[in-house]
């Protein structure tokens, strides 16, 4: 640290009591004031011996020498005093320096540090400090930007510190980022950021409140519709869950129905015909007629007009089967009935004779000769629905009225897929 000279015109009343102030290269010196007065004149030089010619006798009286040079004029102390001020004399005669400083013989204020120098000694500042009114005062290192990030300033000195996620590098004053994913403070996955770090979690986690720790999501809570069925969660995931007679399909979610019919797990008869509805089937018997009607087909009854006991019966009765979802949306055409026969003059009465007891279907003819089948009400299911759809042939000309029956069997599923 470089600091500005001192001497007798910088530092206000250097020296102290009856004392003079002199100067000096690198300082100053307090010597007596009497003394500075003392007319100082250099002591003569003695002469050099001069030896005589033994060969010739001895001679009373020594011829003179030559002068020396003058020596540089400093003060001295009387004429009597053999070293200059600063010094003092050796048993051996030789002039030594006088550490006015070990001695505690100097005149530096309290807060300057003395420094030795061949003759004297000069008052300066420690390192940290510098000479402001004679004093020395701490230096506020702070100020000047010593430090990167943090400073501390005390007393002769400073202290450099960093921020959190920061270390000090070796110089004690610059700072470099600390690298925390090197501890795995994650649960997951861990992204070191400038002066911090950030942590993220895997798919179907969430980062806890502490900023750390990974959380499950429970996909399930976030919708009734996730899954069609139901839904399970899992450790980051979720499942979807499908009922006996369906299996999950292709997007994971949605059921499929399975058909029993079609892969042989079902435990219908050789005898039995198998038919495959919503989530299940069921094992058809044989088709048997009662009396008086006789078996035309595998699904069909027919009582002869020939035969007196058919007489105000149905002409024939047409043996049909359907499934239908839980909870289908209404009004819904859910089947189609039509004449195969038509006669001049002859027109056609679509109507439910049985099996419509909730009210839950009803017939709109759609022509002269057809009519469709129409939910009118939401079915739940698991339920089987028998209902006589009766077509009446009315024909005025011949004077003839018939009728057929179309006995559908309707198999509401459990589930409304």
């Amino acid at each position: 640290m470089n600091h500005k000279p001192t001497d007798c015109r910088t530092v206000p009343d250097p020296c102290r009591g009856d004392m003079l102030c002199v100067n000096q290269n690198g300082g100053y010196l307090c010597i007596p004031r009497n003394m500075y007065n003392y007319n100082y004149r250099p002591d003569p030089v003695p002469p050099e011996p001069v030896y005589p010619d033994t060969s010739v006798g001895f001679s009373d009286t020594f011829p003179p020498s030559r002068p020396r040079p003058v020596e540089p004029s400093y003060p001295r102390v009387r004429g009597t005093a053999p070293c200059i001020l600063g010094y003092s004399a050796a048993e051996d005669g030789t002039c030594n320096d006088i550490d006015e400083c070990e001695t505690n013989s100097h005149h530096c204020n309290p807060t300057q540090v003395c420094i030795n120098t061949a003759g004297g000694y000069t008052c300066s500042c420690s390192e940290g400090y510098w000479l402001i009114g004679g004093q020395c005062q701490d230096i506020d290192e702070c100020r000047y930007g010593y430090c990167q990030q943090l400073c501390a300033n005390v007393p002769g000195s400073y202290s450099c510190s960093c921020n959190p996620g920061f270390i000090l590098n070796p110089d004690s004053r610059t700072c470099q980022d600390v690298d925390e994913c090197e501890d795995d403070p994650c649960s997951h996955g861990c992204f070191n950021t400038y002066g911090s770090f950030m942590c993220n979690c895997d798919e179907g986690f969430e980062l806890a409140a502490d900023g750390t720790t990974c959380i499950d999501l429970d996909e399930c809570s976030f919708s009734e519709f996730l899954c069609q069925n139901r839904c399970v969660n899992t450790p980051g995931s979720f499942t979807c869950i499908c009922p006996p007679g369906y299996y999950v399909y292709e997007d994971g979610r949605s059921c499929e129905d399975i058909n029993e019919c079609d892969t042989g797990n079902n435990t219908c008869t050789t005898a039995q015909t198998c038919f495959n509805f919503q989530g299940g089937y069921t094992c058809l018997d044989p088709l048997h007629c009662d009396l008086p009607y006789i078996e035309v087909s595998d699904n069909q009854c027919m009582c002869s007009a020939e035969n007196p006991a058919c007489r105000d019966k149905p002409f024939t009765i047409l043996y049909r089967h359907m499934d239908l979802s839980s909870g289908r949306s209404v009004p819904a055409d859910i089947f189609q009935m039509q004449a195969t026969t038509r006669y001049p003059g002859a027109f056609y009465i679509f109507q439910i004779k049985s099996g419509n007891e909730g009210r839950e279907f009803y017939m709109r003819q759609t022509s002269n000769v057809s009519a469709t089948l129409v939910l009118s009400r939401p079915i739940k299911g698991p339920r089987e629905v028998v209902l006589d759809l009766e077509m009446v042939t009315v024909n005025n000309v011949i004077n003839f009225r018939g009728s057929s029956i179309i006995r559908l069997t309707i198999f509401v599923s459990e589930h409304p897929f």
